[in-house]
């Protein structure tokens, strides 16, 4: 459930591809079976296109790697998370259409 250029988090790779990134990194936080994880993921996924090299995007399922969701309390899904230094600096609850994404990104990029 990932684009050419959306990157898979989870657990293992997390301290170095999210925590650890030189560049802002918007994290999805989702689930196979929540149907608006489903209506975000082609917007995040072209976002990860268009913003190649600029911010790492990817996703990581709540129900594979809980232990990090909870660490950031992330309680509802799509939750949409912005990590710079290695901490969430903003997010978004809930589905929101590509225009809001965007606004938040370029405010990070």
């Amino acid at each position: 459930m990932a684009g050419a250029n959306t990157q898979t988090f989870t657990t293992d790779n997390w301290s170095t591809d999210v925590l650890g990134s030189d560049k802002p990194v918007l994290v999805d936080f989702w689930a196979a079976w929540c149907s608006p994880c489903r209506m975000v993921a082609p917007i995040v996924d072209e976002l990860a296109d268009e913003y190649t090299g600029k911010i790492v995007i990817g996703k990581l399922n709540v129900d594979e790697h809980g232990a990090v969701a909870s660490q950031y309390g992330i309680m509802s899904i799509p939750t949409l998370g912005i990590f710079k230094g290695g901490k969430m600096v903003d997010k978004i609850v809930g589905f929101r259409g590509k225009a809001d994404l965007v606004k938040m990104l370029e405010a990070h990029a």
